[in-house]
């Protein structure tokens, strides 16, 4: 435990003195757009001659595709990739017997850095591959990085702090997530740097999953939202939302049932009604919100994996988020979309909180500011209906029941296209209440199957999802 303590002490300079001291570590570097700033800190430690084979940087457009090939984008997780293999098969090329007694590493980044007018957010991808071991196959750990500082020179130093932070995690921290999550954000707190995408791979990473990655970097507080899609990739939420239409809906999905489903093809459907909006722009979206991931004050990883399996299963892409509040998530994602534009679905009774003055008691503008932050982009509430608890009637956006001074509010977002009743539904499916399904589940009552697309039956049967137990352990689906 002292030793752990004692590395999280260090210094940004301690740390690239550890490394450059560690006699059979050695690579490369290659960083473009913010300086060598993770290089130069090595030098600045000492005794980098034994660590560093070479660094370099192409500012200039046309040298960076003389060296990586040609780019229609240079800021992006496609540059960064390429620029990590050119460079540790060079250092390979040119030093092959250098691998017989050192780990080979290459470091690079490509980075928009904020600019003299700061009229862009600074931002960037960084990434190593390395050996763990000698004569070992390579290890990739990439993430994607926002920076918040409000000057050119102090987003340089944040990146040249996290850079060494990066390749000592790396060499010193992967036995333990919480321990190279934690180690790899020192000294530079969410204000000035934010990761929204981490993925690691590789051979002494492959324990690792991915989406238990994601869900940390948001648990953690490193962002609020990240995703991945149905193989279990992480994805950095502005590249693959650029240019998309964006419709989501957020719940427990615990499990994902039949009136689901229902929701998110009945509002697709509406939604492609939109103008502009077609099937080949558009992205559908899971989100799952830290609390709704929250059980006795605990996140379950093993909960939250079953739900992105199922979810998964079904083709769609998650996300993960500490959202509470629908204005702030579509306050986000309107931000990341870029002028596209929207759809929120939501069940009737989800309005009864949308409408909630008291939801809003943290902002000045209260409510209408809340609506202006979040409705007032290119966004459109899809309302699904339900059946009313006590009354056993349908229970709907026509006959839906909020304050009479609030009425107003509500026909100014349909008569201005931001707001509709989703249509075309099964009303069979009203019934299905998620707990239900998951306490059949649990006792094993066998009639929740009639509750769940048969993909989702035979996911939670074989993986025994939720408490499921299966009677005979050689019965295969």
């Amino acid at each position: 435990m002292s030793s752990m303590i004692d590395e999280r002490r260090l210094t940004t300079e301690e740390k690239a003195l550890k490394i450059n001291l560690t006699p059979d570590i050695y690579g490369c570097f290659a960083e473009i757009g913010a300086g060598q700033e993770v290089a130069a800190n090595f030098f600045k430690a000492g005794g980098s001659s034994g660590t560093i084979a070479y660094t370099q940087s192409a500012y200039d457009m046309k040298v960076s595709d003389a060296m990586y090939g040609p780019a229609s984008r240079y800021v992006c997780e496609e540059r960064l990739m390429t620029m990590l293999k050119t460079e540790y098969n060079t250092l390979c090329e040119r030093l092959p017997k250098k691998q017989e007694e050192a780990r080979f590493f290459a470091f690079s980044n490509t980075v928009e850095a904020l600019n003299y007018h700061k009229t862009n957010q600074g931002q960037g991808w960084i990434g190593i591959r390395y050996q763990a071991k000698q004569g070992g196959d390579v290890n990739d750990v990439i993430l994607h990085v926002k920076m918040h500082d409000n000057s050119h020179k102090a987003q340089q130093e944040a990146l040249g702090i996290l850079g060494v932070n990066l390749i000592h995690a790396c060499f010193f921290h992967t036995d333990n997530l919480d321990d190279f999550l934690t180690n790899l954000v020192h000294r530079i707190p969410r204000d000035r740097v934010e990761i929204d995408m981490l993925r690691v791979s590789g051979p002494d990473l492959g324990n690792v999953d991915n989406r238990i990655v994601a869900l940390n970097l948001v648990k953690m507080g490193m962002t609020d939202a990240t995703m991945f899609d149905l193989c279990g990739s992480v994805l950095q939420p502005a590249a693959a939302l650029y240019k998309k239409n964006v419709l989501l809906m957020r719940g427990r999905f615990r499990p994902v049932t039949k009136v689901h489903i229902d929701m998110i093809e009945t509002g697709s459907q509406q939604f492609l009604k939109e103008e502009g909006v077609t099937e080949d722009n558009l992205s559908v979206i899971f989100e799952l919100t830290l609390k709704d991931l929250t059980a006795d004050g605990k996140i379950s990883d093993k909960d939250f994996i079953d739900r992105a399996e199922l979810l998964g299963s079904l083709g769609y892409t998650v996300m993960i988020s500490n959202y509470l509040k629908h204005y702030k998530m579509v306050d986000y994602l309107s931000s990341i979309s870029r002028g596209q534009k929207m759809g929120l679905i939501v069940g009737v009774y989800n309005l009864h909180t949308i409408f909630d003055e008291r939801y809003y008691d943290n902002l000045p503008g209260g409510l209408l500011e809340a609506f202006g932050r979040g409705f007032g982009h290119n966004v459109k509430l899809f309302v699904y209906p339900a059946i009313n608890v006590e009354t056993g009637e349908l229970y709907e956006l026509d006959n839906i029941q909020i304050p009479t001074h609030l009425r107003g509010l509500l026909q100014y977002m349909r008569d201005n296209n931001k707001m509709e009743a989703i249509h075309d539904y099964h009303p069979k499916l009203l019934s299905i209440l998620s707990d239900d399904v998951l306490s059949k589940i649990r006792a094993g009552v066998p009639s929740w199957e009639e509750d769940v697309p048969e993909n989702v039956v035979k996911a939670i049967k074989y993986y025994e999802l939720f408490g499921f137990k299966r009677r005979d352990k050689a019965l295969t689906y």
